[in-house]
């Protein structure tokens, strides 16, 4: 077992004998899912003949279920079971509210006639095929004792402010208040930013059947051992009577880190018919049933002096959570270590709305928070008359700032001086409006990314066959980030075998847990449990042939120790030899602090008639320890650097105010980049190893991307035209309006 309470050594993946580590291996199983052999949730046979079930949402945000009608629906062809709060099985409470897995918490479907956000389920309709049960669905009738609810964040700040957050969500160092005023130069700007969706490429789908007394649930999940968890809690079972299978998954981004009730449904109606049950979300339903970014308000005060140091810096952050949830956006804690400063303070608050559940989406926290830090780096910039790089500059900490401890690595400046470089910075004009092509405003903008690294304890057993081929187990998960591949190529390098000579078994729960795919820890601690496992196969293969592993290398599918050789699959002899390994995170974490870099530059246009804003280019530069796979890892950055886009010009779900539910409640409607508004776009990455980390050197990279990405272009914007808008999304409606005013 590994635990990092020490820098990692030299290591075999430093080595890198056969060239395997960085190296842009394509996807191991990129094959598999452009001949759609990959099986998703959906497409799962298994278990026998399933039945189909359909989801019938409430259709008020908040009140009581005062009667329901099921007899149409009930006697329609094909119909199996309707279930409502009436016939619904006993399930455990809901919650805990503290418990320290959220996503483990148990989540009861039909437990009572409350309503408590809209979209949430009333009743649940299974018959012969998906569209009889859609059908019948529409003959449940319903009839609601409606309550006024609250669904807005300022109003409900306005009028009855709550203050529920956890204080330790707050931080102060020094005296913020004396030192803002006492500062010459001074920013207090106020940013919004709207509900976000995932908008994952696979709806959530569940195939659930029961083998004696134990439930098999294919679902589209991030964390299995949370699944199973949750599952287990709800149906009120143990846990080893639950598995939890997603070996392929068409886009998590936080939306798949809970199971929701398409899996508890399923699961129920599944034992009281005793035959699989299938059930898929439609597109409209993943709005409401499942989790989205809560909205935010966030105040930015910056003082400094007329040569640009800062004095204070403070930031508070304003979120929703659903009524019966403590999840707050985490917008403000990236400011606690991005920039020097003295005196600082930040601090989150909540108010609880008749709103469905907010939770982790795309980078949560620093994704909607540096869209406010960064552009009031920008104002501050432009009021002091000195360039946004050189602002940074001058503001670099040389240690962590709140935490005073060291950083693990930090290369920000160098990735600004880079991408300065790359894009061609030194052409911008620091004047607003200055460049005009025809009816068009040109401008540059640039902002700093960072986002938090994390390591959590992973568990891998591996094993080498008579053929010389190695299988890989874990209960890790793929969301379409690469972890079969990354995996592979850590695995193929260790042993020194080729890459079609290991075999990753992954998403499945019944597999050695791991933590999963999330918060961009997935290939760190999944990665380092395999490493664990195969450094601990290394030394009993060694020790097989007689020699020290210390003197040994793994090549071409060999071990060769001075003059004596031998291929692997006779070392592991006819019946195989197997390892286990485990990571589990130490205290280099609390010794360094520990952050993934980056810099975005972006030149947008605004149309002076339309307020039309385009993307014309976009590069960013990342340093994120050693990169694994070069093109993984570049899809990813390129990924996230468009959701940044999508953030800050086009994504906007908005609550119709008195009923409390989307209105843009489909991707007609809610709107995301498409191929025409992302022209030119690159990712380049910096050389780095970080040895205070995991044993791979390697820093969280999946969410750095978006990190930051919109306030570039925010701040081009302004470049490009002087609007300065900190509401977004950046709608043609308020550039225009500003541009009047302007």
């Amino acid at each position: 077992m590994l635990q990092m309470t020490t820098p990692s050594g030299r290591n075999p993946i430093d080595d890198n004998r056969q060239g395997l580590i960085g190296k842009p291996v394509d996807r191991v199983d990129g094959r598999l899912k452009v001949t759609g052999k990959a099986t998703y949730a959906y497409e799962t046979q298994e278990g026998g003949k399933p039945a189909y079930g359909f989801i019938v949402e409430a259709s008020i945000a908040k009140g009581a279920v005062a009667d329901i009608d099921a007899s149409a629906a009930e006697a329609a062809p094909g119909v199996l079971l309707v279930m409502t709060y009436r016939n619904a099985p006993a399930q455990g409470a809901w919650g805990p509210i503290d418990a320290p897995d959220r996503f483990g918490r148990a989540s009861p479907q039909l437990g009572s006639n409350r309503v408590r956000y809209y979209g949430e389920a009333v009743a649940f309709v299974v018959a012969e095929s998906f569209e009889e049960a859609r059908s019948a669905a529409k003959l449940v009738r319903v009839r609601y004792d409606t309550e006024a609810g609250d669904y807005e964040l300022d109003k409900a700040r306005a009028e009855k402010p709550k203050d529920v957050a956890d204080r330790k969500a707050d931080s102060s160092l020094g005296d913020f208040a004396g030192a803002f005023a006492a500062a010459p130069v001074t920013i207090d700007a106020t940013y919004t930013t709207p509900h976000y969706i995932h908008a994952q490429m696979e709806p959530h789908a569940t195939l659930a059947y029961w083998k004696d007394d134990r439930v098999i649930v294919h679902c589209s999940s991030q964390l299995l051992g949370s699944a199973k968890k949750a599952v287990a809690a709800t149906l009120q079972i143990p846990p080893d009577k639950v598995r939890i299978v997603s070996p392929y998954i068409g886009g998590g981004f936080g939306g798949k880190l809970p199971v929701y009730g398409d899996v508890m449904l399923s699961a129920m109606a599944s034992r009281q018919l005793q035959r699989p049950v299938k059930t898929a979300l439609t597109r409209q339903q993943m709005f409401h049933f499942t989790t989205h970014r809560s909205e935010t308000t966030q105040r930015v005060r910056l003082g400094a002096t007329p040569d640009g140091r800062l004095t204070a810096i403070a930031h508070e952050s304003w979120s929703h959570s659903a009524r019966f949830d403590n999840f707050y956006e985490s917008a403000s804690s990236q400011t606690r270590s991005l920039y020097a400063a003295p005196n600082r303070l930040t601090s989150h608050r909540v108010e609880r709305l008749d709103l469905p559940i907010a939770d982790s989406t795309r980078a949560p926290g620093e994704a909607v928070g540096l869209l406010a830090l960064e552009s009031a780096m920008d104002e501050l910039a432009e009021k002091l008359k000195i360039d946004p790089i050189e602002l940074r500059i001058r503001n670099e900490p040389a240690m962590d700032p709140e935490k005073n401890i060291p950083f693990s690595s930090r290369q920000l400046v160098k990735c600004m001086q880079e991408g300065a470089q790359r894009f061609g910075w030194s052409q911008r004009n620091g004047k607003p409006a200055s460049r005009i092509e025809g009816r068009l405003l040109i401008g540059m903008g640039m902002s700093a990314a960072t986002r938090g690294n994390n390591l959590r304890e992973s568990q891998c057993t591996v094993l080498l066959d008579r053929h010389g081929v190695l299988t890989a187990r874990m209960a890790m998960t793929d969301i379409g980030t690469g972890s079969y591949t990354v995996l592979s190529q850590i695995a193929a390098e260790m042993m020194g075998l080729p890459i079609e000579k290991v075999k990753m078994e992954l998403g499945d729960s019944d597999l050695p847990p791991t933590p999963g795919s999330g918060g961009s820890f997935g290939a760190a601690s999944s990665g380092s449990g395999l490493f664990d496992a195969c450094n601990n196969l290394r030394e009993k293969l060694a020790r097989r042939m007689g020699v020290q592993v210390g003197d040994a290398l793994f090549a071409d599918g060999k071990l060769t120790a001075g003059d004596r050789s031998e291929t692997l699959a006779v070392l592991a002899g006819p019946l195989g030899i197997q390892a286990d390994g485990e990571i589990k995170p130490g205290d280099m974490a609390k010794k360094f602090s520990q952050q993934s870099y980056g810099a975005h530059f972006a030149e947008v246009s605004v149309d002076m008639d339309t307020g039309e804003i385009r993307l014309r280019r976009m590069l960013s530069v990342f340093a994120s320890g050693r990169i694994l796979n070069l093109k993984t890892a570049t899809s990813q950055a390129t990924g996230a650097m468009i959701w940044g886009v999508g953030s800050t010009l086009f994504e906007d779900a908005v609550v119709d105010p008195r009923y409390g539910f989307f209105v843009n409640h489909d991707l007609a409607e809610y709107h995301v980049p498409a191929h025409a508004d992302i022209p030119a776009i690159e990712a380049h990455f910096i050389e780095e190893v970080d040895d205070k980390t995991n044993p791979l050197k390697s820093k969280g990279l999946g969410e750095l991307g978006i990190c930051g990405a919109g306030a570039a272009v925010a701040n081009a914007v302004y470049n490009a035209s002087g609007v300065r808008i900190r509401d977004f999304p950046l709608t043609l409606d308020k550039v225009l309006a500003e541009l009047d005013r302007a």
